[in-house]
């Protein structure tokens, strides 16, 4: 197994499972935020489970970060990898004809969506562990004690037009990041049957329409503070 792991083809299965997880995991977060546009009490009240329930924060949220560096670390070391094996083939051949150009930039799709996420636990997650576990207010509730603050705190960050333009191009290359890694997932765990133009169509749309989404919610909030 040990052997397996090590190997090109499992570190590229591998890969392509801890991506399958964090789509799954962007899917449920895009889902939580846009009831900050819907249904700003539902957010509230959401938010206050998922950060207070101990199924999420001590089994879900490790397991979480640890397939967030485990993507980023195995994703760096494959393109080292297939940059060093590329380097005499494209000696020969013209490497741009033979692959689209996001396949050729997820490393730097993946780079700025890497400092986009760190830039992002330290605007929302620290703040909220800081909150929780370090000042010990597990309440949930606004300084006043009138409600959750969840959906205050969430508005008041996206009014700085920097923080918002930030927001918006960390999508745009997640966008882009995903193009081709839905696609790229499926191959590496070996997809081949008649269903796979049906789940490339859904990546492209899932690619698409996801970070659309997320761009719209801080938009949303920007323009309405």
């Amino acid at each position: 197994m040990s052997g397996f792991l090590n190997s090109s083809i499992g570190r590229k299965y591998t890969m392509a499972l801890s991506a399958f997880f964090l789509m799954i995991f962007i899917l449920q977060h895009f889902a939580i935020n846009i009831l900050s546009v819907l249904s700003p009490d539902n957010f509230n009240e959401t938010s206050h489970f998922m950060g207070t329930n101990p199924l999420v924060q001590y089994l879900l949220q490790p397991v979480l970060l640890f397939g967030v560096v485990y993507h980023f670390v195995m994703g760096f070391v494959l393109e080292i990898k297939n940059r060093n094996a590329r380097a005499i083939k494209y000696a020969k051949n013209n490497g741009a004809a033979n692959s689209t150009w996001m396949s050729r930039n997820m490393i730097w799709s993946g780079g700025f969506i890497l400092v986009f996420l760190v830039i992002h636990f330290l605007d929302f997650w620290f703040p909220e562990i800081n909150t929780k576990y370090i000042q010990g207010d597990m309440s949930g509730l606004l300084a006043d004690g009138e409600g959750y603050r969840y959906y205050e705190e969430l508005v008041h960050k996206f009014e700085p037009i920097w923080r918002v333009a930030l927001y918006c191009i960390g999508f745009v290359f997640l966008s882009l990041h995903l193009l081709h890694g839905f696609s790229s997932a499926f191959q590496s765990v070996g997809a081949n049957n008649k269903y796979v133009k049906g789940l490339k169509g859904f990546g492209k749309t899932y690619a698409i329409l996801i970070p659309l989404g997320f761009i719209f919610i801080a938009l949303f909030h920007h323009f309405n503070h």
